[in-house]
Formats: structure tokens, sequence, C-alpha cells
């Protein structure tokens, strides 16, 4: 299912915009003009060979060990390219959007990205953006909140 089909049958208030070609969420952030902490970039983990979508401010790192506590795992590692293809097999590949409950995956969101009013992430292309209300994101996933990122330098 495309996201914007999703949002428009849960009735959600929710904005697109096209841009340049962009492969980062920092280089989403940028060409929409938005700070990286608005933008959510989700970070798919394995762990104890279960798949989560992690959710994260475009300018943070995972914290692995943070996670791994958090979530009483006994491994956690990055999910490679290979695998991320065929969960989102209708996304390109690096333009997932942070709804894991499309997919079948527990999602987790950062506290700090929790914090904000609104949030941004790639509608499934690298040309397009999302924007729309935190608390209606919030509503629609009901993902757990955890404290598992860092600061990119």
């Amino acid at each position: 299912m495309r996201i914007t089909d999703f949002l428009d049958q849960s009735g959600v208030s929710y904005e697109v915009t096209e841009h340049q070609s962009v492969f980062t969420a920092q280089q989403v952030a940028a060409v929409e003009h938005e700070p990286g902490k608005y933008v959510a970039k989700p970070v798919i983990v394995k762990t104890d060979d279960k798949y989560i979508m992690c959710v994260l401010q475009a300018c943070c790192k995972v914290d692995i060990d943070a996670l791994k506590n958090q979530m009483s795992a006994k491994s956690v590692e990055l999910a490679h390219e290979e695998e991320i293809v065929k969960l989102f097999a209708d996304c390109e590949l690096g333009a997932e959007p942070p709804f894991g409950n499309l997919y079948d995956l527990p999602t987790v969101i950062d506290k700090a990205l929790r914090e904000h009013d609104h949030i941004m992430f790639q509608g499934g292309t690298h040309e397009n953006a999302i924007h729309m209300s935190m608390a209606d994101y919030i509503k629609l996933v009901e993902p757990k909140v955890l404290d598992f990122s860092y600061h990119a330098s």
C-alpha cells in the first residue's frame, strides 16, 4: 500500500512536496528547508533475528548498545540492503516511510524525535517528502518510545 493511500484512508492531514532526487535524510532536510531534527529517518535493525524499524532524527545515528539494552535483546545489528529491499518492495531503497506497521514491523521511535510537534519523511521515493503532525503519526503507528540515538558529528 502506498503511504499516501494509507494516510488518506486514515483521514489525517498531511502535505506532499516534490523536490530533486536526494538520498539521505539530511539531504531531504536541506532541500525541504527543514531542520534535520524534524526529519524522520527509518533505520531497520535485526534484533535476535527479528526485524524492527527504528525511527530517529535525520541528524542522529542509532546507538546499538542502548537499543540492545532497552529491548533486552541478545543481539542487534543493522539490516543489510538486500534484506531491506525485500521488506519494502514498494519503495525505492533508502526512501522507506517510517511506518513499520504497514510492513508488519514493530516500530520504535527515539524520544528526541517524539518531542516535536511535526514530522517530515520520504514517502517511498527519493523525490517527495510528506509533512504531518507528530500526534497523527503517533496515533497511526503507535511506536514504542525509547532513547537510542546520538547526534552525528
